[in-house]
């Protein structure tokens, strides 16, 4: 799998914990949108595109299948993010 466009645009809101939504292009043929790139406790990480259920759960709509996939994608995604940031300021 490779990941060939990933595309960042950095959230105004700064009281938001969302900083900024990604879209990656995998192998130039399939499109993830609204990848979030979110501020915790311990720095930013990524959370999937998902959708809350009735009952009030978030589900993910699209998620990697094992921990080396997810860690590549994190890593790109937020290499990008700090990229965006520093060509912000």
């Amino acid at each position: 799998m490779k990941i060939s466009d990933v595309r960042v645009r950095i959230v105004k809101n700064e009281s938001s914990k969302i900083k900024a939504s990604a879209s990656i292009t995998i192998d130039d043929c399939f499109v993830v949108h609204d990848i979030k790139v979110i501020l915790g406790n311990e720095g930013y990480f990524i959370a999937m595109p998902s959708r809350k259920t009735p009952d009030g759960e978030f589900k993910d709509i699209v998620h990697p299948l094992n921990t080396e996939t997810r860690e590549l994608i994190s890593g790109i995604v937020l290499k990008a993010f700090e990229e965006a940031q520093n060509a912000a300021e």
